[in-house]
């Protein structure tokens, strides 16, 4: 199998991992995560001009055809300088079910938004109960003349806060099935939250929201389907972040070992923690191996595509919380203060274990599908 980059890949890798190192860091994070909306729109717009919000999409679309790869590029940047622009939601996860669901009309309408910088969207599919089965679905969409009438909540809805357009599930009467809604529509309520990483999102109410028959994103009871082939990308682009926010971790604490004395000599030469940064540089590579695997299974869409994300979402998972809490104990209790980035990627690492899907969840899916 075939690992190497195309020339036009490595320099997506150098621009992004340049803008980020330059931009990113700790200082902006924080100042970020004070103020509204979370992000910096400047640096959204300046990610649109760089066109790296066109990547994914297809060329007839006005995208580059870019795949898993390219967006695994640009994903371990972004998490390696925490970058809280919603790269993750709006161009990889709701960009990826219109550009698999949409049909014409609809990719012309939502798609040159994304690409612009102009639109937010937020994935709504989470409901309280749930348990990380995103079929278990108790919003429902009714027929309602020649649209529907859509009622009930989401819960978790991360960019949700900002959206201009939520990709909502509801039951319909032949099954699952997406809904493309309006931020604005008449009976949807939001109410805001604050993640653990300091992100933020919304809760969401639908109280008798009109939709028109044109707003079912694929077709109807489809939805599960959908949504699980987008799903694999986006664990993707998440092990992509992961991985990055793994490698700046064993980075800050080697080089920190190097510094911090103790008997008058650096903590790096003792030996207890160097097989301790041994055991968070084979869990950083470990991570590495399993999204290559899953970003060349994606984009060759092969028999293995689902459980190779699904080993990448156990290994992320598992790997995060390891080398996060490695690197927090040997920076000591200044670990989890404001002002270094070890407790920031630790928060981001522990909520990226969790989205779609917890640890267990993935394993019990890769046993099933291995099986």
């Amino acid at each position: 199998m075939d690992f190497s980059l195309s020339e036009e890949q490595v320099l997506l890798r150098d621009s992004v991992q340049r803008y980020a190192a330059e931009q990113g860091g700790v200082e902006r994070h924080r100042r970020l995560a004070a103020g509204e909306p979370g992000f910096d729109p400047q640096a959204w717009a300046r990610f649109a001009e760089l066109g790296w919000l066109a990547v994914p999409f297809t060329d007839a679309d006005g995208g580059f055809d870019g795949g898993a790869v390219e967006l695994m590029l640009i994903g371990e940047a972004l998490g390696a300088a925490m970058m809280r622009e919603p790269y993750l939601h709006t161009v990889v996860t709701c960009g990826g079910l219109l550009q698999r669901g949409g049909n014409a009309q609809q990719r012309a309408r939502h798609i040159p938004g994304i690409i612009e910088g102009a639109a937010q969207w937020a994935l709504a599919c989470v409901e309280t109960g749930s348990d990380y089965d995103l079929t278990r679905v108790a919003t429902r969409a009714g027929a309602q003349g020649e649209g529907y009438r859509l009622d009930g909540a989401k819960i978790a809805v991360l960019n949700g806060h900002c959206a201009d357009h939520f990709i909502v599930t509801a039951q319909c009467a032949r099954g699952l099935t997406l809904f493309v809604v309006d931020a604005n529509a008449a009976g949807l309520r939001r109410e805001t939250f604050t993640a653990v990483d300091g992100g933020r999102g919304a809760h969401l109410h639908f109280d008798g929201v009109d939709l028109d028959a044109d707003s079912v994103l694929g077709a109807e009871g489809e939805g599960a389907a959908l949504l699980e082939r987008v799903l694999d990308t986006a664990i993707v682009a998440m092990g992509a972040e992961a991985l990055g926010a793994m490698q700046a971790l064993l980075d800050a604490t080697v080089e920190y070992t190097r510094t911090r004395e103790q008997f008058g000599q650096p903590i790096s030469r003792f030996q207890v923690l160097q097989h301790r940064m041994a055991d968070m540089y084979l869990k950083v590579e470990e991570t590495r191996s399993l999204l290559l695997n899953a970003a060349i299974a994606v984009d060759q869409d092969s028999p293995g595509r689902a459980a190779a994300c699904a080993a990448l979402k156990v290994k992320l998972a598992e790997a995060g919380r390891h080398v996060s809490q490695e690197a927090v104990q040997l920076h000591g209790g200044i670990g989890m203060t404001d002002e270094l980035a070890v407790g920031h990627h630790y928060k981001r690492l522990m909520l990226l274990g969790r989205l779609y899907g917890d640890e267990n969840h993935y394993l019990q899916k890769y046993v099933g599908l291995a099986a």
